[in-house]
């Protein structure tokens, strides 16, 4: 008979307990353990012999520590008998670094696709990759699911007016903010970016019409607010009206938070749950959190039935 036990990792507790709720499936505690030395030690508290397991874990701030705890787990999931292990990661960690960009740099996306296979995960479940060719870096199944049925519901019902369009920050998001603009049947306009150094943007100009448009800022996650803030900066000098943030991971590294809540031009951000916020960011009123639980316990509950995940966004 088929078993599903769901571990929660220690990176995002909050969504680990509403990913339970919905499938009604209670979770297993892996008793991570810290060393003096800071090595790392689980043990699995249930026994897993048989089952199909999933371990929520997302590879965010701290991402070294949450990346080798996801490890170890998997690693003792496998040596526990466990019929198929599927790492649930909602952010992945190390995504940026998916390319040679210069000379003698690593392509740490695809190590850290090599380290999850090694330690044990037979499938990976993860929420809008930064770049779609990760997948590629895998040889075992791999899931990369949406949260975009969640903002756009969230955009429909609170910012969606006659005069909104969706702004992609850069070249590169086009393709996820086409999607969007589709969805909402609005127009699109990009911001022409140019990097001048890791985490450091500088916007140079806007290319489509956004004078006496509300904007929607659509990116896969925010992290020093770098680039957001040097995009509103242009959007608003091209006249533009009310302009909101969409981004799925809140890393909010640095001062993000503080340049969020000091900028006028930015009326609001809205992120999900893949990330836990801060204290600080918990205490912005311009941030508004939405959750994943339901879409991820979907994926999740669709993979243990061998049923279609890609018909959740369909």
């Amino acid at each position: 008979m088929k078993r599903i036990v769901l571990v929660s990792g220690t990176s995002n507790p909050s969504l680990s307990t509403d990913i339970s709720s919905f499938l009604d499936v209670p979770l297993v505690d892996p008793q991570v353990k810290t060393f003096a030395n800071g090595e790392l030690h689980c043990e699995i508290e249930k026994n897993v012999r048989g089952a199909d397991v999933f371990v929520i874990q997302s590879t965010s701030p701290p991402v070294n520590d949450n990346l080798m705890e996801l490890l170890v787990v998997l690693d003792a999931l496998k040596r526990a008998s466990a019929a198929s292990v599927t790492a649930v990661i909602p952010h992945y960690g190390y995504s940026r670094q998916d390319r040679k960009i210069c000379p003698r740099t690593p392509i740490s996306a695809k190590l850290v696709a090599d380290l999850l296979a090694v330690a044990g995960a037979n499938r990976v479940i993860t929420m809008d990759l930064h770049s779609g060719q990760i997948q590629g870096f895998f040889d075992i199944p791999f899931d990369n699911i949406y949260s975009s049925p969640v903002i756009l519901k969230y955009i429909k019902t609170n910012l969606l007016s006659e005069e909104t369009i969706c702004v992609a920050p850069d070249s590169g998001g086009v393709e996820r903010v086409r999607h969007y603009a589709k969805k909402l049947s609005r127009g699109l306009a990009m911001i022409d970016k140019r990097r001048t150094g890791h985490n450091v943007a500088q916007a140079m100009n806007v290319v489509g019409e956004v004078q006496g448009k509300d904007i929607i800022i659509i990116d896969d996650m925010i992290d020093t607010a770098g680039t957001l803030l040097e995009g509103v900066k242009a959007i608003k000098e091209n006249g533009a009206n009310q302009i909101y943030a969409c981004a799925t991971h809140p890393i909010f590294s640095g001062r993000a938070v503080e340049m969020i809540s000091k900028t006028d031009a930015l009326d609001g951000v809205i992120v999900t749950d893949t990330i836990p916020l801060a204290k600080e960011a918990q205490k912005c009123p311009k941030i508004v959190v939405l959750s994943t639980a339901e879409i991820l316990a979907k994926a999740i509950h669709r993979t243990f039935n061998h049923d279609s995940v890609s018909s959740l966004f369909v």
